[in-house]
């Protein structure tokens, strides 16, 4: 029988302790970098880190070390560390024993917070749920949604651009992936997109909000919204499991999923994997749609640039703004990167959204050019460059299903309309735990005639060199 994934700590207090206890056991030292005490420097990190990420990278290049609240973390930086973290060195890191630690009283034991042996079975039983025929059934879905939904806007309609698509994408993943009548779901007094969000806020809370427990914390509401949704996911399994129902989603096939010994996945590993499926799936598409057409309001002559594809916008929306934007894990050995060693039992993290915007790796980072993602400029991308759904055996299960959707959206919007930006907006990004628009995005509905960009040929696909 699989060996279950060990119990993870979850208390403040433990996880404090064995971060602090990891530290006294080093036996090297950490990579040079900014190691007192600052609450400041924390605050930031949970507020701008990639500004003080960056500056720290000009500083000490590549590989440093950053006191974050009560211990540190190493952070790995740029293409050849995104390649080292993610595909090269892989088996040097846990998942598990590092902040993911933090998504387990939510998601539960999922493909985001498992590791090894566990991990690599389960990912091989849901990999037929995102085979190119389940992506092609689900586009028939996505076109359905997005399409209703486009067209109940109204010209000088002015609406929160990332609020609608976030109930968008919800939809479609109650409909595309788990077979869920979104309208059924938000009955009897449970609204699955509030109940969702109000357990993600907690990691937008500071790191004192998030240590806090007892009644009226953010933790307690976290846990209140995940009794509420799993009411919702443990009963649909049941109903399918007592009727028999199946359809072309994922809740089907994991329902008719055997494990290695032949037996059926048990309940709550079905619930974990699609409470995983349902966080990485929805906020993510939302904040990449939103970001998308914020710099399509600021430089709109884009979308009459010859040449520019809806792939080419998607590519460089997601190198922009990647949604997953740090990769946490822990290390489990020690080890070598560059001129420094990093010790065993350190954190240790990567980021996409920092290592896409380093002036010595990216022309003018800051703007917007989808001209970056030509097939030419595709070809010339360096190994661990461009990563946006991470990369190896952990690369996003739902890669596919996700740029699939966000093709859509762009697709039915620049059709009819163009959405302008309030002149007085000022874009404040949340980090915790994806990016998106911390105080939403106002947007003006205003009708147009189809984009030129819908009428230039896609670029053969090609995998990105993303590692």
């Amino acid at each position: 029988m699989l060996e279950q994934p060990t119990k993870p700590l979850t208390g403040p207090i433990e996880t404090m302790r064995d971060d602090l206890s990891a530290e006294r056991r080093a036996q090297v030292s950490y990579p040079p970098g900014e190691t007192s005490f600052s609450m400041k420097r924390t605050n930031g990190f949970m507020t701008e880190p990639l500004e003080l990420l960056l500056d720290a990278y000009e500083r000490f290049g590549p590989i440093f070390t950053m006191r974050v609240f009560h211990h540190n973390v190493v952070f790995m930086l740029g293409p050849e560390a995104n390649h080292f973290m993610l595909v090269s060195n892989a088996d040097k890191f846990n998942w598990r024993d590092g902040h993911m630690r933090d998504l387990i009283p939510l998601l539960g034991d999922g493909l985001l917070t498992t590791d090894g042996t566990y991990h690599r079975i389960h990912r091989k039983m849901m990999l037929p749920t995102f085979h190119s025929e389940r992506i092609r059934a689900a586009t028939a879905t996505m076109e359905d949604e997005i399409g209703k939904a486009v067209d109940r806007l109204e010209p000088d309609q002015t609406f929160d651009l990332y609020e609608w698509t976030k109930m968008v994408a919800l939809r479609v993943a109650m409909r595309a992936l788990f077979g869920l009548d979104p309208d059924r779901a938000q009955g009897d007094d449970l609204d699955a997109a509030h109940e969702f969000e109000t357990a993600l806020s907690f990691h937008a809370h500071s790191v004192p909000g998030q240590l806090a427990r007892g009644p009226g914390t953010a933790y307690s509401r976290l846990l209140k919204a995940r009794k509420r949704l799993d009411s919702l996911i443990y009963s649909e399994i049941d109903r399918r499991r007592q009727s028999g129902q199946r359809g072309d989603d994922i809740l089907s096939l994991l329902l008719d999923t055997r494990d290695e010994d032949g037996d059926p996945l048990a309940s709550e590993q079905i619930r974990n994997e699609m409470m995983t499926l349902l966080f990485a799936g929805h906020d993510t598409t939302a904040s990449t749609i939103t970001f998308l057409f914020y710099e399509l309001a600021l430089t709109p002559e884009v979308l009459d640039a010859p040449g520019v594809t809806v792939e080419m916008l998607r590519e460089e929306v997601l190198r922009k703004y990647p949604p997953a934007w740090v990769g946490p894990r822990r290390t489990n050995q020690q080890f070598e990167f560059g001129d420094h060693v990093v010790p065993a039992g350190a954190h240790c993290q990567y980021s996409s959204w920092v290592s896409h915007h380093l002036p010595d790796v990216w022309d003018d980072p800051a703007r917007f050019d989808p001209y970056r993602f030509t097939v030419e400029g595709m070809a010339g991308l360096r190994k661990g460059q461009y990563v946006p759904f991470g990369g190896g055996s952990r690369t996003c299960i739902g890669m596919r299903f996700g740029e699939a959707e966000i093709a859509i959206f762009i697709r039915r919007i620049l059709a009819r309309f163009r959405f302008e930006l309030d002149p007085a907006y000022e874009l404040v990004i949340r980090t915790a735990p994806t990016i998106s628009p911390r105080k939403g995005m106002p947007m003006t509905v205003r009708s147009a005639e189809p984009a030129a960009v819908l009428a230039n040929a896609e670029r053969p696909e090609a995998a990105p060199a993303r590692v």
